[in-house]
């Protein structure tokens, strides 16, 4: 975030400010904006709008607002204002004083909507939903006029006031722009400015107005009020840019922003239809916006990964023009990099086995030192407790095996991580023959290296059976497991192609003492396993709770499941 303008990555919007800030073009300003509707929790396509909009204005000495454009009532929350604002903040970005909402320019957009009616560039109009579509025509052959639309200055004038004053019902009467119903583009067909909606109470401005602005009218308005330079947007609004262009030329703004489109990211094996999120959520299918297993911002940070990951992420894939598919292998690669180098270590025992080391004195502890990062000194040691009693992982032990299992079998050796040489001596199974208990015995010659000829094959890891603690854990896989479940034609319903195993809840795990106090913003390695952080909505001092981050490495194409 650091890096200027000169050293990061070129695309093709750099290219745009550049010539504009060579040309002094809006006297070398550059203002951007990130303008979400709040009627829904953020997911990955808007970090990497974020990441643009508020890295462009950093890179170029300029400002970077944050708009929530909520013109819609019926839709939106407060909740999710607040949502999306600590969003902002956890990615890196600060908006201090320039925090705005269309709705604080309501009165505003009202007098520039009046100035269009006294221009004679929009009417009201009485036609149904039903009618507008018919009138509207195809994409290939024009539209009509609706009856309505040679009403005088002075009729519409005071249809259109009697409309905010609450005198019409709900969907009786819309304020249409009047430009050109037979345009090859559909967007210009006089498209609808308000709309009447009477009995809906705003997040902001509570029961002040019973019309509220669309979108594509309240949108390039509030960007010219706000002064900004460049409306940077995603594809689908390339068709709306020259309706853009002519409200702020018919309106004649002082300023008029160039608006500029990218490719939104589709990401692999996730979605970012908010409306399909939005489906995810109300049936249900996920335990609500901040499921970890979801794209959403809140979900990812829940889940562990790290801001800088995510920002490393949006710079590598880079911006573009065209439509592409981003493979999740890349976002994940991104986040192992930056949790290898930062995430402190730790052991934790996800299916235990107990553990009985023979000779080793009963009620004894003995408390043995082990580094936070086998790599980095500066994240100091802990002391681990060790006991006579011990738990491994099931899968380290097998009764017989061939020399590639470098784990611990029967009559063989193996090392305990940062602790001694065991060696299993007797096994014991329950009446199902399930191996329950170890017997084993140490080498109290083994703390820290193998003794001159002693050759030891693997090194696992373990927990005290004493001072470890319980824990659940939550094993999180990719939330579909069809690649493009948002994008590919053909499904017909994306909920089909839900993970039925994007979640294992792990309710006998066991991690070390010195996670009692671990905070949920702070992700672990825990040795061998993968990466993890406590679930800071279900964790408590009661219950240790922690989910899997990431993976040590893909496991998921080690499976083949592509």
């Amino acid at each position: 975030m650091s890096e200027t303008a000169d050293t990061k990555p070129s695309n093709f919007i750099r290219y745009i400010i550049d010539a504009d800030m060579a040309s002094n073009k809006h006297d070398g300003r550059v203002q951007t904006r990130f303008p979400p509707e709040p009627n829904g929790y953020l997911h990955i396509g808007h970090a990497k709008s974020i990441c643009l909009n508020f890295g462009l204005a950093l890179d170029y000495n300029g400002v970077c607002t944050l708009r929530f454009d909520d013109t819609n009532p019926q839709k939106e929350e407060a909740e999710f204002v607040e949502a999306i604002k600590e969003d902002v903040l956890w990615l890196g970005f600060g908006f201090d004083d320039h925090l705005y909402y269309a709705s604080g320019y309501f009165e505003q957009l009202y007098q520039y909507a009046v100035q269009l009616i006294e221009q004679g560039d929009a009417y009201v109009c009485d036609l149904s939903a039903e009618e507008t579509r018919e009138y509207r025509g195809t994409l290939t052959e024009p539209g009509k006029d609706s009856p309505y639309r040679n009403r005088s200055v002075e009729e519409n004038l005071d249809l259109f006031k009697r409309m905010q004053t609450g005198e019409f019902e709900d969907g009786s009467r819309v304020l249409r722009a009047k430009i050109d119903m037979a345009s090859p583009n559909i967007n210009l067909r006089d498209p609808a400015i308000y709309r009447i909606r009477r009995d809906v109470v705003h997040h902001q401005t509570g029961d002040a107005w019973s019309i509220y602005p669309m979108y594509d009218y309240a949108h390039c308005v509030s960007d010219a009020i706000e002064g900004v330079t460049h409306s940077v947007c995603t594809l689908e609004f390339e068709d709306h840019r020259p309706l853009y262009d002519w409200f702020l030329d018919t309106l004649k703004t002082q300023h008029h922003p160039q608006q500029i489109e990218f490719s939104r990211l589709n990401l692999q094996y996730a979605i970012t239809s908010k409306r399909k999120l939005t489906r995810l959520v109300e049936d249900a299918l996920v335990d609500g916006w901040s499921d970890p297993r979801m794209p959403t911002i809140s979900g990812m940070r829940r889940r562990g990964y790290p801001a800088a990951a995510i920002r490393e992420f949006c710079t590598r894939i880079g911006v573009t023009k065209a439509d592409n598919s981003v493979e999740m292998d890349i976002l994940e690669s991104c986040i192992r990099e930056n949790l290898n180098e930062k995430a402190p270590r730790a052991m934790a025992v996800l299916n235990p086995l107990k553990v009985v080391i023979t000779n080793y004195p009963e009620g004894q502890t003995e408390q043995l030192t082990a580094p936070n990062h086998p790599q980095d000194e500066m994240m100091g040691t802990r002391e681990v407790p060790f006991t006579q009693t011990l738990y491994i992982d099931k899968a380290d032990f097998k009764e017989e095996a061939n020399n590639k299992f470098k784990r611990l079998v029967k009559d063989k050796e193996v090392r305990l991580r940062n602790a001694y040489v065991i060696r299993c001596d007797e096994v014991l199974k329950d009446d199902a023959d399930e191996v329950i208990e170890l017997r084993c015995s140490y080498d109290p010659t083994t703390l820290g290296a193998n003794p001159e000829g002693r050759k030891v094959k693997g090194v696992i890891h373990w927990v005290s059976a004493e001072y470890g603690l319980p824990a659940e854990v939550r094993l999180f896989d990719r939330l579909f497991n069809h690649p493009h479940p948002d994008t590919d034609k053909e499904i017909e319903d994306f909920t089909a192609h839900l993970n039925p195993d994007s979640l294992v809840t792990l309710t006998r795990s066991i991690v070390e003492p010195s996670l009692a106090e671990a905070e949920g913003s702070q992700v672990y390695q825990f040795e061998r396993e993968g990466y993890f952080c406590v679930d800071s909505a279900l964790s408590s001092s009661e219950k240790l709770v922690f989910n899997r981050t990431i993976t040590l490495r893909d496991t998921w194409a080690k499976a083949g499941q592509k």
